[in-house]
């Protein structure tokens, strides 16, 4: 049984749902969304919540009442507060910039790199050591981040690179010098 699935969803004052064909159409300050359920789930709209119920018993329809309650849940703080990573540069001449709708990222590599943010997204650099990555989009915001960190992640001995604010990398060891 969906414990997830069951616990209703709550929509700030300042967020609007709507229910058309099956799919769900969220509005708030910080823009739209739409959740498209499966044919397993059926939702219902109470003024300030939101109750997801399955049709029947099966695994299938287990397993998508919890997801799609997640998703949901997901697309309503999206709307409403939104989500952000933050993304530390470490190493020597290591930098990032924001130009118009890009970030210009000097990693250590002989060509400055270009990433073009996609719609929805914007970034914010600080110091130029520290990248937020804000949005409405949960898995837009997280790949985003997790395309940037690709460029250059961070290496285990001196901890260059790109990392996720408080990730913790481990170090390892060095070579011991003059031992034979």
């Amino acid at each position: 049984m969906s414990r997830t699935g069951k616990k209703p969803i709550v929509l700030p004052e300042k967020v609007k749902a709507r229910l058309v064909d099956n799919v769900i159409h969220v509005e708030g300050p910080l823009g739209k969304q739409q959740v498209a359920l499966s044919s397993f789930i059926k939702a219902t709209i109470d003024g300030q919540s939101v109750v997801l119920n399955r049709q029947d018993d099966t695994p299938d329809a287990k397993r998508n009442h919890g997801l799609y309650r997640a998703l949901l849940q997901n697309a309503v703080v999206g709307v409403g507060t939104g989500f952000q990573k933050v993304l530390e540069i470490e190493g020597v001449g290591y930098r990032a910039e924001l130009k118009g709708n890009a970030v210009n990222l000097t990693l250590g590599f002989s060509h400055p790199i270009v990433y073009d943010l996609p719609a929805g997204i914007k970034a914010a650099v600080e110091k130029q050591t520290k990248v937020t990555i804000s949005g409405s989009d949960r898995g837009l915001v997280g790949q985003v981040a997790a395309n940037i960190r690709a460029f250059r992640p961070p290496e285990p001995y001196k901890g260059k690179g790109v990392r996720y604010e408080g990730e913790f990398i481990q170090r390892k060891q060095g070579k011991a010098a003059g031992s034979k």
